[in-house]
């Protein structure tokens, strides 16, 4: 028997972590992660541990109007997905961007860990 996990592909769960991102669905952007996920900054700065946690970190994010995250360029290997992002975000210094290197690890259809590398925040 194939179990469901087995036809999505690491590059779908990431694609779908991403447009539920920019949606700003925080709820279906969480269904991407395993509940036992852990985010770093790269490379091992723990950032958030636990579906919980993530969702804590994440909820001032979803709220702000201009949350958007552009895809410049994806690399797949393997369980491994590498995105590199132009983010605009809302920072506490006002709106801006930021180039962000993703490096998720996918196991059994969700995010198992994933980590960033954050560009300098240039601010509009």
């Amino acid at each position: 028997m194939t179990m469901q996990h087995d036809t999505i592909t690491p590059e779908m769960v990431v694609q779908r972590q991403l447009d539920a991102y920019n949606a700003h669905d925080l709820a279906g952007w969480l269904a991407t992660y395993a509940q036992d996920a852990v985010q770093y900054q790269f490379p091992d700065t723990v950032l958030a541990s636990g579906i919980d946690a993530i969702a804590d970190r994440a909820a001032s994010r979803f709220a702000e109007p201009n949350l958007h995250a552009a895809l410049k360029h994806r690399t797949v290997c393997g369980n491994v997905v590498i995105d590199s992002e132009d983010v605009i975000r809302t920072f506490p210094e006002g709106p801006g961007r930021m180039a962000m290197v993703a490096i998720y690890q996918v196991v059994e259809g969700r995010i198992k860990t994933a980590s960033f590398v954050f560009g300098d925040k240039v601010l509009d």
